[in-house]
C-alpha cells in the first residue's frame, strides 16, 4: 500500500472496531469507503467483518464500481458509494451502519425528523441546535444500480446530510473518514434518542 492508501485503510479499520463495539455493524454488516482521487476509491471488498478489518479487507475500485484487480469482488453496495463521490467532489468518505436504531426507525417512517439536538451542529450547514434536519428514508431494493439512480435523483433536488434505506441502515458521508465517523456516531446517537423517546411515549400514554 502507498502512504496514503495506508493511512485510509487504517482510519476505516479503526471506524469499523468503534463501530462493532457499538453495535452497528453486526456480522459482514456495513461498508465503507474513502476517496483516493477524482476518479478512485478505496472500498471494502465483499464478505468482511467491519470489526475485524485488517489492510486487505481493502480494495481500489474506480468510481463506477469496477475493482482495479478484477479477481476481487467490492462490496455489493458501490454503486451506493459511486452515486455520492460523482455527486459531489467535496465528499471524501462514506460509512454504512446497521444499527438496531436506525434500522427500526427506518421501518415505519418515510423519514426521520431530528430538531433541538446539540448533535445536529456536526451536520454539514448546520451552526446551531435551533435546526429541523430531516433524513429521508428509501425504500430497499436489491437492483443497487435502480436504487444509486433514485437516490441521486433525489439528492440532485433537495440536498441532504444523510440518508436511510428501509430496514437496511444508515449512509453518512464527509471530506474525510474522520468527519464521516463523527457524522455517523451523531446521528446514531440521535436515532437511538428518538427511538427511546418514542417508546416512553407509547409507554405513558
Amino acid at each position: 500500500m502507498n502512504a496514503d492508501v495506508d493511512r485510509l485503510a487504517r482510519d476505516m479499520i479503526a471506524a469499523g472496531a468503534l463501530f462493532h463495539q457499538r453495535g452497528w455493524v453486526p456480522a459482514t454488516g456495513g461498508n465503507f469507503s474513502a476517496r483516493l482521487s477524482s476518479d478512485r476509491m478505496l472500498i471494502t471488498a465483499s464478505g468482511w467483518h467491519k470489526g475485524e478489518l485488517t489492510p486487505d479487507a481493502f480494495l481500489a475500485a474506480d468510481l463506477q464500481g469496477r475493482p482495479e484487480d478484477p479477481s476481487r469482488k467490492a462490496s455489493y453496495e458501490t454503486l451506493l458509494h459511486c452515486q455520492l463521490y460523482n455527486l459531489d467532489a467535496g465528499i471524501g468518505a462514506a460509512l454504512h451502519t446497521h444499527s438496531v436504531s436506525n434500522t427500526l426507525l427506518s421501518m415505519h417512517q418515510q423519514s426521520v425528523r431530528f430538531a433541538g439536538y446539540e448533535l445536529l451542529k456536526l451536520l454539514p450547514g448546520i451552526s446551531t441546535h435551533d435546526a429541523l434536519v430531516e433524513i429521508p428514508v428509501f425504500e430497499n431494493d436489491q437492483d443497487i444500480a435502480r436504487l444509486a439512480s433514485t437516490i441521486d435523483a433525489h439528492m440532485k433536488k433537495q440536498a441532504v446530510a444523510a440518508y436511510l434505506i428501509k430496514g437496511h441502515g444508515l449512509y453518512a458521508w464527509g471530506s474525510s473518514v474522520a468527519q464521516a465517523r463523527h457524522r455517523v456516531e451523531a446521528l446514531e446517537f440521535m436515532f437511538e434518542c428518538e427511538l427511546r423517546s418514542r417508546n416512553w411515549r407509547e409507554s405513558h400514554e
